[in-house]
């Protein structure tokens, strides 16, 4: 039900989780399901990773944004990582603007850490991303 020039800008997101996943051996099958009417990727068989939700807001017309669980600390970690690269919404969302260039590679890494969330949680952020920087 989104308008047309967001469906596009959404279904490039949702091919890119499919796609880092599938880079992934450990990470498994992807679920696509809907939490709070929001597109949403889990990794039920492995269930290596954190919830990633896409979405677009009324309210905000002009940008789309990728969520993650508030309290997997994900989103900071994407900040210390990347921040000049991305806009964020709190702790919650990376946020796009609808004729942002997305950074993919850069992006891909951060899927890659919310899709192997429960298998780096407890490692310093260092090592978390070094891990990513081996399997991405």
């Amino acid at each position: 039900a989104y308008p047309q020039k967001i469906q596009s800008k959404l279904l490039f997101l949702r091919q890119l989780i499919f796609d880092t996943a599938a880079s992934i051996e450990s990470v498994g099958e992807i679920e696509e399901t809907l939490k709070w009417g929001e597109p949403s990727y889990l990794t039920p068989k492995s269930k290596s990773g954190s919830t990633i939700r896409i979405a677009w807001k009324e309210t905000q017309a002009d940008q789309y944004s990728m969520y993650f669980k508030c309290t997997a600390n994900l989103v900071p970690a994407f900040k210390e990582k990347y921040p000049k690269i991305f806009n964020f919404g709190g702790n919650r969302s990376i946020d796009f603007h609808l004729h942002d260039e997305v950074p993919v590679k850069e992006l891909k890494r951060c899927i890659a850490l919310a899709l192997t969330y429960h298998r780096n949680k407890k490692l310093e952020a260092s090592a978390r991303w070094e891990m990513i920087e081996k399997i991405v």
